[in-house]
C-alpha cells in the first residue's frame, strides 16, 4: 500500500480520492482546526496536526510516520495568486517571495525536499505560474532535487465533477486525464436529497435563515443571473450568490462562493454545495455553517482526486518515476 503524506490538507477533498484508491493516509497538516475536524472525521487511519507548516520539521514528520512517504500531496493558500483577490500583489514574483502567505508554497517544496517522496502533487489556481512564477517553481523544485518538473492543467468536469474548475497541478510526472462518461449537471447532482425544510436528520442539509429582503431580491433572479458583482485584482468583474442553470455544470465553487438553489428561492445547503464539488454524502463537515461552505469551495474535488490517484498508481505499480 503506496503512503500519502497530505500538507495544507483543508478537509480532506484531496486525501479522500486516495483513500479511495486505496493509498494509505499517514498524516494530514494544517492550521484550520475546524478542516482538521473534518479530515480526521473522514480520512480513516490519518495522524492530523495542527501546525503553521512554517513551523514544521522534516523530521519530526518521519519521527511520527517512521519513514518517507511514497507520495506528498497539497494546496498551499491560493489567495496570493488567485485574481479575485483585490489585495493580489502586482509583481508575480512578490506573490511567491514578499507575500507572507504566497510564501508557504516554499514550505511545501521544502519538505518536499527533505522528505523525497517518488511522486508530488502540488493543487492551485493556474495563476500561480503566470509570467516568470513559473520558472521560479521550476527553480524551486530544481534546487530541492526534483529535475522534472510538470505543469499540468486539468479540469474537474472531466472527472465527473459537477462544477467547472480548473486547476493546476504541479508535479515530478506528467498527469493526463481523459475524460470519465459524460459530464453532470446541476440538477443530476442535486437529484435525491431530501427537502431541507423543517426538520430533518441529513447531515450539513440545514437552510441557511436570509431577510425577506434578500429573498424577495433571489426571487428576481434568472438562470446565471447574479445577486452579487464585485472587481478582482485583473480588473473583471466577478460574480457571486447565482442562481444555478439546472441543465448546466455550476460555476467555479470557491471558498466565498454562494449558489441560489435553480427552483427554490434560497442559498444551496452545505449538502448540496459539496455534491457540485464530487463529494459523496458520507463526506461530513464540522465547524460553523460558513465555515463549512468555505471547506467545500477551497478543497480538490474528490471526483479529480481519485483519478488523478489512479494515474499515480499506476505509474508507482509500473516502476515509471524518475526523479
Amino acid at each position: 500500500m503506496y503512503k500519502v503524506i497530505d500538507l495544507f490538507c483543508g478537509c480532506g477533498g484531496f486525501a479522500r480520492g486516495f483513500m479511495e484508491e486505496r493509498f494509505e493516509i499517514l498524516l494530514g497538516i494544517d492550521i484550520d482546526i475546524n478542516s482538521l475536524n473534518t479530515y480526521s472525521r473522514n480520512i480513516k487511519g490519518a495522524i492530523t496536526w495542527k501546525k503553521d507548516l512554517r513551523e514544521v520539521h522534516s523530521k519530526d514528520i518521519i519521527n511520527v510516520v517512521g519513514s518517507s512517504p511514497d507520495v506528498i500531496i497539497g494546496s498551499p493558500p491560493c489567495e496570493p495568486f488567485t485574481p479575485v483577490n483585490y489585495k493580489r500583489m502586482k509583481n508575480e514574483l512578490d506573490r511567491l517571495y514578499l507575500d507572507e502567505i504566497g510564501g508557504l508554497t516554499l514550505h511545501f517544496i521544502r519538505i518536499v525536499g527533505d522528505l523525497k517522496p517518488k511522486i508530488f502533487v502540488m493543487e492551485n489556481v493556474p495563476q500561480i505560474i503566470e509570467g516568470e512564477l513559473k520558472w521560479a517553481l521550476k527553480w524551486e523544485f530544481n534546487r530541492v532535487g526534483y529535475k522534472r518538473v510538470y505543469f499540468n492543467i486539468l479540469k474537474a468536469e472531466d472527472s465527473q465533477t459537477p462544477s467547472i474548475r480548473r486547476r493546476i497541478f504541479i508535479s515530478n510526472i506528467p498527469i493526463k486525464i481523459k475524460r470519465e462518461g459524460r459530464r453532470i449537471n446541476v440538477e443530476e447532482a442535486l437529484k435525491g436529497l431530501p427537502n431541507p425544510e423543517g426538520i430533518i436528520d441529513y447531515p450539513n442539509h440545514e437552510i441557511t435563515p436570509l431577510t425577506e429582503k434578500k429573498i424577495k431580491k433571489i426571487a428576481k433572479l434568472r438562470w446565471g443571473d447574479a445577486l452579487i458583482l464585485f472587481k478582482g485584482a485583473d480588473g473583471k468583474i466577478y460574480r457571486n450568490m447565482i442562481r444555478l442553470h439546472p441543465k448546466r455544470l455550476a460555476p467555479t465553487v470557491m471558498g466565498g462562493s454562494r449558489f441560489i438553489h435553480p427552483y427554490e428561492n434560497r442559498l444551496l445547503t452545505v449538502r448540496e454545495q459539496a455534491r457540485l464539488m464530487g463529494f459523496p454524502d458520507t463526506h461530513i463537515f464540522y465547524g460553523p455553517r460558513e465555515v463549512q461552505y468555505n471547506q467545500i469551495g477551497e478543497a480538490v474535488p474528490p471526483t479529480l482526486s481519485r483519478t488523478i490517484a489512479k494515474h499515480i498508481k499506476k505509474v508507482l505499480d509500473e516502476g515509471m518515476v524518475d526523479v
